[in-house]
């Protein structure tokens, strides 16, 4: 997709997020450039909520303002990697999950912040309590939709429900080479994936398949109003190659 493309795209986009859910956002940038990390190759930055806080005694959106960015450099960088990459959806998603940001900050929650949350959640999750599914995503951003918490990593894969009862394996890049899992049977909506053979010394890998949403279903997650259906499984991996 070429940049004006994308830009159209981006801009239509945002406008149809409801404005109640933008309040607070100062705009929308659409930058060219391309943002890969720093040591982990084919990995890429394709978003970032920039937020501000001005001193005052409350948190609202006339205190904390947002901008929103996108890479337009580092969606196309993808692209080169995957044949199959959905470039309006990837642009929904990275845009939906930047405004969130947003309304947490909002929210002024700072249990909602930081590594030390997912960490917390993390230990509930291994402990068998209860847990906030999408803890990972408090964690360090390291792009292409990786986090880190601590030695843990969480690669994010978004599926539409069809489109996951029609594959017959998950597939994924890491550190320069391609694999492949079995499909499970079942997606939910977050469902954990730990492909055996993957870890590297006290480092951990798990694929977080997450379904589709829309942006209401996002909302009503965001206030507490409704309760995920999440899965864990095992599955043996397969290496296809090396990333072209």
């Amino acid at each position: 997709m070429k940049f004006q493309a994308f830009e159209a795209a981006a801009r239509s986009a945002f406008e149809d997020i409801p404005e109640q859910y933008r309040e607070g956002v100062d705009g929308l940038v659409v930058s060219r450039v391309t943002i890969p990390h720093p040591t982990l190759p084919q990995i890429y930055t394709l978003g970032e909520c920039l937020t501000e806080d001005h001193p005052s005694d409350y948190s609202g959106p006339d205190t904390t303002r947002s901008l929103i960015a996108l890479y337009w450099g580092s969606f196309r960088a993808l692209a080169a990697l995957d044949p199959d990459f959905d470039w309006e959806a990837e642009l929904w998603e990275t845009l939906t999950h930047e405004l969130r940001h947003h309304l947490e900050s909002l929210a002024g929650d700072d249990a909602l912040e930081g590594v030390d949350y997912a960490a917390d959640q993390a230990f509930n999750r291994h402990e068998g309590l209860d847990f906030d599914p999408w803890y990972y995503q408090y964690g360090e951003d390291i792009g292409g939709s990786v986090y880190r918490v601590e030695a843990s990593h969480y690669l994010e894969q978004i599926w539409g429900q069809d489109d996951f009862e029609r594959a017959d394996s998950i597939e994924f890049d890491w550190y320069g080479e391609r694999f492949r899992v079995p499909r499970p049977e079942a997606l939910g909506d977050v469902h954990f994936v730990w492909p055996r053979g993957l870890d590297e010394g006290s480092e951990t890998l798990e694929l977080v398949l997450v379904r589709r949403r829309g942006w209401w279903e996002d909302a009503k997650r965001l206030m507490g109003a409704s309760r995920p259906l999440v899965y864990e499984s095992e599955a043996e991996v397969e290496r296809i190659g090396r990333v072209p």
